[in-house]
């Protein structure tokens, strides 16, 4: 049985809080905080994942009711992530892999939490529908499998990719990257249990701790609340964090 800092679930609820208000499961400052503690590194996806899926959840439900979820937007981007995050979960990768992976992720997850958002008359060119299934195809298929064997959700990465293209205003970017994450971290979740049961009594307060701060966050993030400053402060620590796991895996 691990013992549980009293820290951690508090931290959780303000992680949750936090990125639930742009459509993200959190899972990238999950997976930090995790690695940090010393949690062995085959339970580390696993419990992120089960977070990232609880948040989500409640980020579909809320956008949803919102009117900001679009179907056909999502498709392109989520047919072929869900058999490829299943496909990630399964694939067996030894610790110094899985900490140079699970580093160069938090890194590039970080460093686009820092780049601005693209806003006014560049985000209003848009794909055609035709386009958006050949950039999905690829793009979520591969964000499916990183998100399987890392066990994060891949929503920080999608959200630019339809930012830019046009293919999605904000909120529904923060909807699809709900969907996106909700789906992809279930598939995730099985491929991963498949290899293993790694959860423990650490899950249950986590849970706990996460549906609150998502609830909360989802809520408010249906309507608009600048949360940029807070982000890059995040981003920096996960930045710190992903570059001392790949220190040390090389």
């Amino acid at each position: 049985m691990e013992t549980i800092p009293l820290w951690l679930p508090p931290l959780f609820f303000l992680i949750a809080l936090l990125y639930a208000t742009v459509g993200f499961g959190g899972g990238s400052s999950y997976l930090a905080v995790l690695a940090l503690i010393g949690l062995p590194y085959q339970a580390i996806p696993q419990t992120a994942l089960v977070c990232n899926l609880i948040v989500s959840a409640g980020g579909v439900w809320h956008f949803r009711r919102r009117g900001h979820l679009d179907l056909a937007k999502i498709l392109p981007f989520v047919i072929l992530s869900i058999p490829m995050a299943y496909l990630g979960g399964r694939l067996e990768v030894g610790r110094q892999f899985f900490m140079m992976l699970l580093g160069v992720s938090l890194l590039a997850a970080a460093a686009r939490t820092f780049i601005p958002g693209q806003r006014g008359a560049a985000t209003r060119r848009s794909l055609s529908v035709a386009k958006a299934y050949w950039v999905g195809l690829p793009v979520g298929g591969l964000l499916g499998l990183l998100a399987g064997v890392v066990g994060i959700g891949g929503g920080i990465f999608l959200a630019p990719v339809l930012l830019l293209s046009g293919w999605a205003d904000a909120k529904q970017t923060a909807a699809t990257a709900s969907v996106f994450i909700l789906v992809n971290s279930g598939a995730g979740l099985v491929g991963q249990v498949a290899k293993g049961v790694y959860l423990n009594e650490m899950i249950l307060p986590l849970a706990l701790a996460v549906i609150l701060g998502g609830q909360i966050g989802s809520r408010v993030g249906s309507y608009h609340l600048p949360m940029m400053g807070v982000r890059r402060l995040i981003a920096t620590l996960i930045l710190l964090v992903s570059l001392r796991l790949i220190w040390g895996a090389i």
